[in-house]
């Protein structure tokens, strides 16, 4: 089955051109020379983008890639206005950042049915009539074109909105834990590379709710490809809190973090000042208080504190969304 989430995809956009002005004369009776009653071209169609929470990924522009709105009709004579091109509405989903060819940013669309203009029609040409006055009461020639809009090429980048994001290696447990204190119902296996794209669920804690996302396993040399590489760290640069879980299968935990955060660096360094939350998944694993002292002071020892969690027998989840939580409301203060 072919994996149906896209969250980047560059398409092309051309709003519509504006119509031609009109050159036209209306003869009265016992007037020997013709009036010019020529109208305004219309405007050309705009390209719109619109936020749509229904939407979670990019899919539906995969078969769609070019977007060319209405050009404005041409004036009439008696003074017509030709009619406007027809808008294009383009829908993304919420946390959609378009970029033109110069990644620059356009614009980004953080909320649903948040809409942007993106590319605006070409103002229509004035018709003969517009250019009557007093020196120059009859002029033959005297119309404009409408302006001719340029096609161009933009990339649409999918960032999920959430409010954590976990962070770890493969096999850390990361669906699990997802699937465990949300009703998400992500893919679990005991295999490398289970999750393939981001999850979503939301956390409910003391009436209120935040939300939180499952990222793709990052490996040592993600930043040369290896794994899936960084194709989806771009979801984390949202995030408020970072939530690293290392297993407590790992043999050499200290060094998981320290290669967690140096691909983090590598993809973009401002991704180290944001709040983390470091927790050992699967404690049910581990045998004795006196192991479980014994990591306590290998994180200690670097200035960082740590969570026992276990998704299998619910051990220490309602503690770590309290921490998760008190640290998403002092953020936010």
């Amino acid at each position: 089955m072919k994996e149906n989430f896209i969250d980047l995809i560059k398409i092309f956009c051309k709003s519509g051109d504006g119509g031609a002005g009109s050159i036209h004369f209306h003869k009265t009776k016992n007037v020997i020379k013709r009036i010019p009653d020529g109208g305004t071209g219309g405007k050309g169609g705009d390209i719109i983008i619109c936020g749509n929470s229904h939407i979670n990924t990019f899919f539906h522009l995969r078969y769609n890639k070019h977007w060319i709105a209405k050009s404005g009709n041409p004036g009439k004579g008696n003074n017509i206005t030709g009619s406007n091109g027809e808008d294009l509405l383009i829908q993304v989903p919420v946390g959609t950042v378009v970029v033109d060819e110069n990644n620059k940013i356009i614009t980004e669309i953080i909320e649903n049915n948040q809409k942007k203009i993106l590319f605006y029609g070409g103002m229509g040409g004035k018709g003969n009539a517009f250019f009557k006055n007093l020196t120059k009461k009859y002029p033959y020639k005297a119309a404009q074109y409408g302006i001719k809009t340029k096609g161009r090429w933009i990339t649409l980048e999918l960032k999920t909105l959430a409010d954590v994001g976990i962070i770890g290696f493969p096999n850390a447990g990361k669906s699990s834990l997802l699937s465990s204190i949300t009703k998400a119902k992500p893919r679990i296996g005991n295999f490398s590379f289970t999750t393939k794209k981001p999850n979503l669920g939301v956390v409910q804690f003391n009436f209120e709710s935040f939300l939180i996302a499952d990222i793709p396993g990052i490996i040592k040399d993600a930043s040369r490809g290896k794994g899936l590489g960084y194709q989806f760290l771009r979801h984390i640069e949202r995030n408020s809190i970072l939530l690293i879980l290392i297993s407590s299968e790992t043999k050499n935990k200290k060094n998981e973090y320290y290669i967690l955060l140096n691909e983090l660096k590598k993809f973009n360094s401002k991704l180290l000042s944001k709040k983390r939350l470091i927790a050992i998944s699967k404690s049910d694993l581990i045998i004795n208080n006196k192991t479980k002292n014994k990591i306590k002071k290998i994180f200690f020892d670097i200035g960082e504190n740590i969570i026992f969690i276990s998704s299998f027998t619910g051990d220490g989840l309602n503690y770590l969304k309290e921490k998760l939580f008190e640290a998403l409301k002092k953020n936010s203060e």
